[in-house]
């Protein structure tokens, strides 16, 4: 582990009764990175998370914050948003706010926050009566409440519809723009592109793979990605080396979409139904694993 990390997961490993959730991962996260933990559910994403936060205790390795273990005054220089938090009934947003910043040695200017989590126009309301979106921007401000260093998110727009998903992204960028470190776990591919300096994906509670997105995928892929639906192959057609043949669908690599079409044509294929796409993150672990991502 090299001195520039801010926090540093050091071999670690999770045994529960019957189950190894985590097996032996390293990675580091370096001052004012956003870096992603991607998997399906059952990865290992949340126990990984819970472990690098201080709230479980690694079966094996460590967890070093500024290069030495995690002390009493790690919990005031982290804030955490879980995938699930109860929030005090018969509270307004204003009230919530300010209960978990006395909780804090040091908090942030509340004014500064409400503004960054577009809170002004909840501020009065009952917390029971927010929607999805407004939620998950009072957690992220709960999370902010104590000018943390790093920030954790479990998986935070989980259940948020498309639009109030981007919305949130914007918040989070916002929360870059401030120099906060950002640990989060997801698994929505275009999240995980979209924020994430670097990633690592993760299953059966090992690390799979670990870099820049854009890095990865050019490595493992070349330009787009042909998908056609299986029926549109002539049935007395060999693939190309270059293809595969999916469920319900034949994907076919190319650097040159232009000549790859022209060969499709000679070999009888069915064009109708083409779709071009840029390699993903879900296609970089379909690779993998042979299985979605979202599994």
């Amino acid at each position: 582990m090299t001195d520039d990390l801010l926090i540093a997961a050091d071999g670690l490993g999770k045994q529960f009764p019957g189950v190894r959730a985590v097996d032996d991962i390293s990675f580091g996260v370096r001052p004012g990175q956003c870096f992603g933990l991607l998997g399906p559910n059952g990865a290992g994403k949340t126990t990984t998370l819970e472990m690098l936060e201080g709230i479980q205790p690694p079966t094996s390795g460590r967890v070093l914050f500024r290069g030495r273990p995690l002390d009493r005054d790690f919990r005031e220089q982290i804030g955490i948003q879980f995938q699930a938090t109860s929030l005090q009934d018969f509270q307004t947003v204003r009230e919530s706010l300010a209960m978990f910043a006395a909780l804090y040695q040091r908090h942030a200017d509340l004014d500064e926050l409400i503004q960054l989590c577009h809170l002004q126009e909840i501020l009065t309301r009952d917390t029971r009566k927010l929607s999805g979106g407004q939620r998950q921007r009072l957690l992220l401000a709960i999370a902010l409440v104590n000018d943390p260093t790093l920030v954790f998110l479990d998986e935070p727009t989980t259940g948020l519809d498309p639009q109030a998903r981007r919305n949130f992204w914007a918040l989070i960028d916002r929360v870059r723009e401030r120099g906060t470190t950002i640990l989060i776990t997801t698994h929505y591919m275009e999240e995980a592109e979209r924020l994430c300096d670097e990633i690592a994906i993760v299953d059966h509670g090992r690390i799979l793979i670990q870099g820049r997105p854009s890095t990865l995928i050019r490595e493992h892929f070349p330009t787009a990605i042909l998908r056609l639906p299986s029926s549109a192959w002539p049935s007395d057609e060999p693939l190309p080396a270059n293809a595969e043949r999916r469920d319900t669908s034949i994907e076919i690599y190319v650097d040159e979409v232009p000549t790859a079409l022209e060969q499709l044509e000679q070999h009888g294929a069915s064009l109708i139904d083409l779709r071009v796409d840029r390699p993903s993150l879900e296609d970089l672990f379909l690779k993998l694993t042979g299985h979605s991502l979202r599994a």
